[in-house]
């Protein structure tokens, strides 16, 4: 009796550690999923070296729309005068902005508009701080950069990259 007393404290004590274990690892688990998501962005690496050839602009435009002029990257001339590149960032703006809540960041922390619940008010386009999130006439609603890398192949000069960084 007292051997079966032994062995039921000792599996009671051993379950007791594997569910404080689990608990652990789970809490670990959970801290490294919220903390160390990768977001993945457009970045500008010089823009010095940028030679305004629109590469980038015509292979965006082209992609998602099939003709010129509603790219969701801009090359232009800032106010001191000088070449500017303006590329989205994923700052969420947009998202905070919009009535509708058609505007979520996804996974890999990319903002994306659903075109479902997307009304067409545009006020994404208005609050946009680069100007850069796009909208055709013969689309129902706006488009943005979601990070898809086709102006980042497309520039000679490579000045633009896709990374991943920490959220």
């Amino acid at each position: 009796l007292f051997f079966i007393l032994f062995l039921s404290s000792l599996l009671n004590s051993f379950l007791c550690l594997l569910y404080i274990l689990f608990a652990f690892l789970s809490i670990v688990f959970f801290n490294f999923i919220q903390y160390n998501i990768d977001m993945k962005k457009l970045v500008v690496k010089d823009k010095s070296l940028c030679q305004a050839c629109l590469t980038c602009e015509l292979a965006c435009s082209e992609a998602f729309y099939k003709k010129d002029g509603f790219s969701c990257i801009s090359i232009g001339v800032n106010k001191k005068g000088a070449l500017d590149v303006k590329a989205c960032n994923q700052c969420g703006v947009c998202a905070k902005k919009c009535p509708e809540e058609a505007i979520s960041k996804n996974a890999k922390g990319i903002y994306t508009i659903d075109k479902k619940k997307c009304t067409g008010c545009l006020t994404c386009v208005e609050s946009c701080p680069k100007g850069i999130i796009v909208k055709s006439e013969d689309k129902p609603s706006p488009s943005k950069c979601i990070a898809c890398g086709i102006c980042v192949k497309s520039c000679p000069q490579e000045i633009l990259e896709i990374v991943e960084v920490a959220d």
